[in-house]
């Protein structure tokens, strides 16, 4: 049981505190096109969220964070309007619950997250554990689907993201020294093994010291971007559509792409542009991982970090000047933005025997530009690990 916990609920006996773990995710290559129905790549890691709770059959919510400040106190039945703070994560999970099933059991407890917030998809994580403790206490039964399904609802209907199902999937799917390989729109996915041949990587997270939420960024106009992008293409072309709300780029063909993008404004074209050739760049990297060639899967995580800047126009001086260094690093095979890229942080695979090579020449690259991020940066060294599981 976590220390703090006792401390806020001392009356509460050890052997009642339950806990369910969410890892956090990154994603090699796939960047920003699951929301079109590519395919992508995903790695879980063996950092994550903790939540460790007892019911309430009173049906009250009462939580504590070791990462916010504050307490979320109300009674399911009673809930409030949205919260603008981390509270809305458990209305989130209430929310979507409630949809399906009857939510009258409350929780009371803590969530810990082991990680800086910031483009490893804690959200996501938070959003897992809290439906995976609901159900628990509500005695409700939710499969794999079931639960990456939940949450993908909570984060776009309720805190208002146009996501695809990346995050949920990897962190729900993954498997330690497997690469995940989904195809998100049809949810089919496969587990790639880490071949026998291929050398031991870290999973290098290096934080610009910027936080960031996607809510109120450029993240939901890119997705519309997308939309229109696709819906222009198939009408030049002549392709029978269906409504725009179920358009994706994912449905148009790169020949009728490649034909008509001329007449594509120039920010539509970027983004049609980033997402034919990010949905090219999964399929090398995950024939790449599969024989074993991590200096290949290096090589196109950097063009994908590329393109996220040229064509996606995601990122800041910060996170630019980071992914630049990453670049340069000794010993990194590749990189690029995690999670959306406006602010948060890099990820970057990374030879163990030039571990501290990579960190130092980063740091003093990046902290030399932006000496303000002094105390907030941070770089943190992780593995591969399996997706969300009940601990006790």
């Amino acid at each position: 049981m976590h220390k703090d916990f006792k401390t806020l609920f001392p009356d509460t006996p050890e052997t009642e505190v339950r806990h369910v773990y969410s890892p956090y995710r990154v994603c090699p290559v796939g960047a920003h096109i699951d929301h079109q129905h590519g395919h992508v790549t995903g790695f879980a890691l063996d950092h994550g969220v903790d939540f460790y709770y007892v019911p309430t059959e009173t049906g009250v919510i009462n939580l504590f964070s070791t990462d916010f400040e504050g307490q979320v106190l109300f009674a399911i039945e009673t809930m409030p309007g949205r919260y603008n703070t981390w509270g809305r994560y458990i209305q989130a999970a209430i929310y979507t619950l409630s949809k399906q099933h009857e939510v009258t059991v409350g929780v009371q407890g803590l969530i810990c997250g082991s990680l800086p917030v910031g483009g490893l998809s804690s959200s996501s994580a938070v959003l897992l554990c809290y439906i995976m403790a609901l159900a628990d206490v509500n005695h409700i039964e939710i499969n794999e689907h079931d639960l990456i399904e939940l949450a993908f609802r909570a984060e776009k209907e309720y805190i208002g993201l146009s996501l695809g199902k990346l995050d949920q999937s990897c962190e729900v799917l993954s498997k330690k020294d497997h690469l995940l390989y989904l195809d998100t729109k049809d949810d089919s996915y496969r587990l790639v093994p880490k071949p026998a041949e291929m050398p031991d990587f870290d999973i290098l997270i290096f934080f610009s010291g910027l936080t960031r939420t996607l809510v109120n960024t450029g993240y939901n106009t890119r997705t519309d971007e997308c939309k229109v992008a696709a819906y222009s293409l198939l009408a030049y072309e002549g392709v029978p559509y269906t409504a725009f709300a179920d358009t994706r780029l994912r449905d148009v063909d790169t020949r009728v792409f490649n034909k008509w993008k001329h007449r594509l404004p120039d920010p539509l074209a970027k983004r049609a542009t980033h997402f034919m050739t990010e949905y090219e760049r999964v399929e090398r990297a995950v024939d790449a991982f599969e024989k074993g060639d991590i200096t290949m899967l290096g090589a196109i995580m950097f063009e994908s970090g590329d393109s996220s800047i040229r064509f996606w126009e995601s990122g800041c001086p910060e996170m630019i000047s980071l992914f630049e260094a990453i670049k340069e690093a000794p010993g990194v095979y590749g990189g690029r933005f995690s999670g959306a890229g406006f602010k948060g942080c890099c990820v970057a695979l990374s030879d163990p025997a030039y571990r501290q090579e990579a960190i130092d020449y980063v740091t003093k690259n990046y902290l030399s530009k932006y000496p303000e991020m002094e105390g907030q940066y941070e770089v943190r060294v992780c593995k591969t690990a399996d997706g969300v599981r009940r601990v006790s």
